[in-house]
């Protein structure tokens, strides 16, 4: 679903959105659209949403199943400080950090930024698990099939038929 007539370039930047927790809003993907609604005042704007995929919970499908999409979105923000505005979208619908695959309300990961190659503490760009998830490279070759990851210099359509996670996940 593109927002606007923009052509959608590789070098945009790229997120994943999802949550298992849908709190106040009954649904996680009302939960989903109410957070993609918070992007704009935190300067990031959104060119492009994939459609909602499903999946189970990993790695433990015990857990409420999973919405996942992923957004392009336009920002004059380097990383670290979209990373930033990302985790603050977290806050406000009550991300709790603590242990690593924990059941979440909302989960926006930060799966490239442009060309950017960065491993640092706090940010490793691209994501470094991105590809191999079909929750993720689905959702990504649904609005951008020719996206080539900057290290692995594959599409995101290659991706998706490698991906060895979540291999359940169906578009909604």
């Amino acid at each position: 679903m593109i927002k606007n007539s923009k052509t959608i370039c590789a070098g945009e930047v790229l997120v994943g959105i999802g949550s298992n927790l849908p709190g106040r809003h009954g649904r996680s993907e009302d939960l989903l659209v109410a957070a993609l609604d918070q992007f704009s005042g935190l300067g990031l704007t959104i060119v492009a949403r994939s459609g909602w995929w499903r999946s189970a919970a990993w790695p433990d499908p015990a857990m409420p199943a999973y919405t996942n999409g992923v957004v392009v979105v336009e920002t004059a923000f380097g990383p670290l400080a979209t990373l930033e505005a990302l985790n603050k979208i977290e806050e406000a619908f009550g991300r709790k950090r603590g242990q690593p695959n924990a059941a979440r309300t909302l989960d926006l990961d930060l799966i490239a930024h442009g060309e950017t190659i960065l491993a640092g503490p706090d940010l490793e760009l691209p994501h470094p698990r991105a590809h191999l998830r079909r929750f993720v490279m689905g959702p990504l070759a649904e609005i951008l099939p020719t996206w080539r990851h900057p290290v692995l210099q594959r599409t995101a359509i290659d991706l998706l038929a490698g991906a060895t996670v979540g291999l359940d996940a169906y578009r909604l």
